[in-house]
């Protein structure tokens, strides 16, 4: 690890937004509860939250190419802040409206697609050795699920339990906290160009580069592919769980309740952070990457089955452990084999298809629930979960890992 200062810093306002972005995991179905509880509409939310992916991750890419990546995650919080500041003040006043939460999350959906984009380029930017990025990845993962997943969503549940517009102002505080680190980080993070400065290209061209080098590059596609089915399946779980969990549902949950229960996937994922490293060196990348996808139907399965909570958390809890070494292994040779010219329109290019999956499992979930019930939904989701196996099994080789990975030359931090 290098500019161990700015890197400190990058963790500080990761924690800070996924504290924002988890709290909004628990509250902002809650506040959907309050309005509809016909799986269609409730699934509605979240289809068009996850959305943006589908329709904005390549100009995302192409703009964290274009633009400097620190400042553009800075704009991103900045924006959050105004749309949740105007969601609480509605909330407070009770006046929500379904098409009210559907415009708030498509725009948070929007702000998501340039911050995490910009972010995931932004790290390489920040450690000097690229055989330092599992490390400095699985620090961040560490950092983010903590504050995603274990203490947002509780909080947001305990907050919420006790007025839903202090649970929405929660997150808008903590993106504030978020952009002002974000500040404090020095250095400028355009990215890095291969020889003499080319001439300016459209936004066009741009994408069309990333979306060839994706395309031609057999290892990367065949896990953008896996992913994409993964998210499929697990959005089509997700997008209908609440009315599951939460009472008068068949788990009996209370607000509270259900963000302690969504921080059980946190606990396992922090977990799954530490252990990364070392099932990585014991197992090899390709059987480390096969175990996560041989596990990742029992999230969906859990539901489809039980409806007892101790059941439920525990499958999320191995799911999410075992599941977060995939994102650390593909993140890292991602941000260690593609150029840095490249680096957020692939990295882009590859989460239109991992993530652009997301809203049509929504819908998937909404329309499998609404015409039969809410655990022919989960069990939709368990075997979609089930084709990944294979794909993996045939494509995500030993051989074809150990060629990606190819001499690059570090990116000096403090610039990108």
């Amino acid at each position: 690890m290098s500019d161990d200062g700015n890197f400190r810093r990058l963790l500080v306002a990761f924690a800070a937004s996924n504290l924002a972005d988890g709290a909004l995991q628990t509250v902002m179905p809650l506040v959907a509860l309050g309005i509809t509880r016909d799986p269609g509409a409730f699934a509605t939310v979240t289809l068009v939250g996850r959305l943006p992916w589908l329709l904005f991750a390549l100009p995302a890419g192409a703009l964290a190419d274009r633009l400097d990546r620190r400042r553009t995650m800075v704009i991103v919080d900045a924006g959050r802040v105004v749309v949740l500041g105007v969601l609480t003040l509605v909330v407070a006043a009770g006046r929500q409206e379904l098409w009210m939460l559907c415009a708030v999350a498509f725009a948070l959906g929007c702000g998501e697609t340039l911050f995490d984009t910009a972010a995931q380029s932004i790290l390489p930017s920040l450690v000097a050795e690229p055989d330092r990025l599992e490390r400095a990845n699985s620090r961040l993962y560490a950092v983010e699920l903590t504050a995603n997943q274990f203490i947002g969503p509780a909080a947001g549940g305990i907050v919420a339990g006790v007025a839903l517009a202090a649970g929405v102002g929660t997150s808008t505080v903590a993106y504030v906290v978020g952009a002002v680190v974000l500040m404090t980080i020095t250095g400028t993070f355009r990215a890095r160009p291969v020889g003499p400065v080319p001439a300016r290209t459209s936004m066009y061209r741009d994408i069309v580069e990333g979306l060839r080098y994706l395309a031609g590059h057999r290892l990367l596609r065949a896990m953008a592919v896996v992913v994409g089915i993964s998210n499929l399946a697990t959005n089509t779980t997700f997008a209908v769980f609440p009315l599951y969990a939460v009472e008068p549902g068949p788990m009996g949950l209370s607000a509270a309740g259900f963000g302690l229960l969504l921080a059980a996937v946190a606990a396992g994922s922090v977990i799954g952070t530490f252990l990364a490293p070392w099932t990585i060196r014991r197992l090899g990348p390709r059987w480390t990457l096969l175990t996560a996808m041989g596990i990742g139907p029992l999230f969906s399965l859990a539901p489809a089955v039980s409806s007892s909570v101790a059941w439920v958390a525990a499958a999320f809890v191995v799911s999410a452990a075992v599941g977060i070494s995939w994102n650390i292994v593909t993140v890292s040779l991602r941000q260690r084999i593609v150029p840095d010219h490249l680096l957020g329109r692939v990295n882009a290019g590859y989460r239109l298809v991992a993530w652009g999956t997301m809203p049509l499992g929504a819908g998937l979930g909404g329309i499998v629930a609404s015409q039969l019930s809410l655990t022919a939904a989960f069990w939709t989701g368990a075997g979609l979960s089930v084709l990944c196996v294979p794909i993996v099994w045939s494509q995500v080789t030993t051989a074809r890992l150990v060629a990606a990975e190819p001499e690059v030359e570090p990116v000096s931090p403090g610039r990108a």
